[in-house]
């Protein structure tokens, strides 16, 4: 129902086409809202959380996905303010606030005596994007893994995340519930690898996907193998085949203090368009 304080109020599939028109005003950097919708039709069973509408004259103006990821969609610092209003209002289920930098922040700003201490804040993560062919040649050995694959693959998933995170993935739901995650990845032709003598070199995953673009994550090489230029040419690689088989633009965000990684992706033709932020508990 709509709230009467701001006009806010939990979307469902009836929103469908008012949320489709405000996530394509920026559809690259709103590819995770988009993904979202299209998988759950804002269900909120479907969703495991809800996602939050902001009304102007019973236009939609901005909107806020707050599941375990808590990410606002084409909203501004006081849109970002009302949001973080309503989730006081309830206690914080969401384990990561993440999205543009400017109301990432704002929403923080309201919630953060009362959400406590998070585990991490990363509040400059530049979004990179690129609609044409990569600068340099892809690595002919990257390709979509397969189930056969699991085995090998699964470690080096877990270790991305760990090194990336902080903490191991199969921290939350056990290994069981990430290796079905990693498995259904693999199953919709998301997961590419670079696989040698049973040892995953490089990969990377398309996390979120729309018409419009396709998010990468996961990207990780081994740390034996750094430097040697697997990173640039394996990223090559994905990028010439999602946008030859899934979306016409990659994206991705990126630590800014991740100097090599931000080097490669500058070397496969990389653009920033925006910024990032996230908050971990």
């Amino acid at each position: 129902m709509l709230s009467t304080r701001h006009g806010v109020r939990v979307l469902g599939s009836p929103d469908l086409a008012a949320f489709g028109d405000l996530v394509a005003e920026d559809p690259v950097v709103n590819v995770f809202a988009a993904h979202r919708a299209r998988v759950t039709n804002l269900e909120p069973r479907w969703l495991g959380g809800e996602v939050w509408g902001r009304f102007d004259e019973g236009r939609l103006t901005a909107a806020c996905h707050v599941a375990a990821n808590l990410v606002p969609v084409q909203a501004g610092e006081d849109d970002a303010r009302v949001f973080a209003e309503r989730a006081l209002t309830r206690s914080r289920t969401v384990s990561t606030i993440l999205g543009p930098q400017a109301p990432v922040r704002a929403f923080w700003d309201v919630v953060a005596d009362t959400w406590g201490t998070p585990r991490d804040q990363r509040w400059d993560q530049p979004h990179l994007e690129i609609d044409r062919d990569p600068l340099v040649d892809g690595d002919p050995l990257v390709r979509r893994t397969t189930l056969a694959d699991v085995e090998v693959l699964y470690p080096a998933c877990v270790s991305m995340y760990t090194e990336e995170v902080g903490v191991s993935p199969e921290l939350f739901g056990g290994s069981d519930f990430y290796r079905t995650r990693v498995k259904n990845l693999v199953s919709r032709g998301w997961s590419f690898a670079r696989i040698e003598d049973g040892r995953v070199v490089f990969k990377a995953e398309v996390a979120s996907l729309s018409p419009a673009a396709a998010q990468v994550q996961g990207v990780w090489v081994d740390p034996e193998l750094r430097g040697t230029g697997l990173g640039a040419r394996g990223m090559a690689a994905v990028v010439e085949a999602v946008r030859r088989d899934l979306a016409p633009v990659v994206s991705l965000y990126v630590n800014d203090y991740n100097v090599a990684a931000r080097r490669a992706y500058d070397r496969v033709g990389f653009r920033q368009t925006a910024t990032f932020a996230t908050v971990m508990f």
